[in-house]
């Protein structure tokens, strides 16, 4: 049986992908900050999942915390790192920011760094960050989470390379959700929205895939594409 942790799985992407892998015979480590929430998850299928409450922000833990919950698992195959935080700031509250970046950056550094460096141990594994497609661009009303997503998506890059250089099999994958029926979902125009059980689908399928870049949903790609291309004079009229 397969082991895999879910940072940030109470709700929304992160639950969702935590209930497939159960699905499909995995034994999943569940973590979050809100304990009621993952207890609500365990109750479904007791046996199965393994749960650490703990805020991505207190980096001071993190490692405490994750090798607690692999030694429940007994191994690690998996890891998803689906914690995130992103709200809207037009007046650049810099409180606002600063709680984005610290989850988001410095969280993600912390989490991402024990995942890598425990497969490099073991020589093998699968690291899988949800970023988003809103990291192509900057925007003037979620500044910092599109800054701290392109900052996800440069790292998951740099950690790519460190794995070729090491020739071990240690995969790292990119998932690039659009607009997906979460709290995240925070835009007032909202097309192409997924419900999060078709992009946990998808997800699934990437990581057993194990691809390196992914958008979710799959129509993405197409914005994607456009976003890479849109000359700054034009984009910043749009925006």
């Amino acid at each position: 049986m397969k082991k895999a942790i879910v940072v940030g799985a109470t709700s929304g992407i992160g639950k969702g992908i935590a209930q497939i892998l159960v699905d499909n015979d995995y034994k999943v480590g569940i973590t979050g900050r809100r304990l009621n929430l993952l207890e609500d998850l365990k109750k479904e299928n007791p046996d199965k999942y393994f749960l650490k409450c703990f805020d991505v922000a207190d980096t001071k833990n993190i490692s405490k915390y994750l090798n607690e919950l692999t030694q429940e698992l007994s191994g690690l195959d998996l890891i998803v790192i689906s914690s995130g935080n992103g709200d809207l700031d037009e007046e650049l509250d810099f409180e606002v920011e600063k709680k984005t970046i610290d989850v988001n950056v410095t969280g993600f550094t912390a989490l991402a760094d024990w995942s890598f460096n425990y497969f490099k141990q073991q020589k093998f594994g699968h690291l899988v960050a949800i970023t988003s497609i809103a990291g192509l661009r900057g925007n003037r009303i979620t500044p910092s989470y599109s800054a701290s997503k392109a900052f996800q998506m440069i790292y998951l890059e740099g950690l790519r390379q460190k794995s070729r250089k090491l020739k071990y099999q240690i995969n790292i994958t990119d998932i690039r959700p659009g607009l997906v029926d979460t709290d995240m979902a925070k835009a007032e125009v909202k097309f192409w929205i997924a419900s999060v059980n078709k992009a946990s689908k998808q997800i699934f399928k990437a990581i057993k895939r194990k691809r390196k870049i992914v958008y979710i949903t799959k129509r993405w790609i197409l914005i994607a594409v456009v976003a890479k291309v849109l000359p700054n004079y034009i984009y910043e009229r749009i925006y």
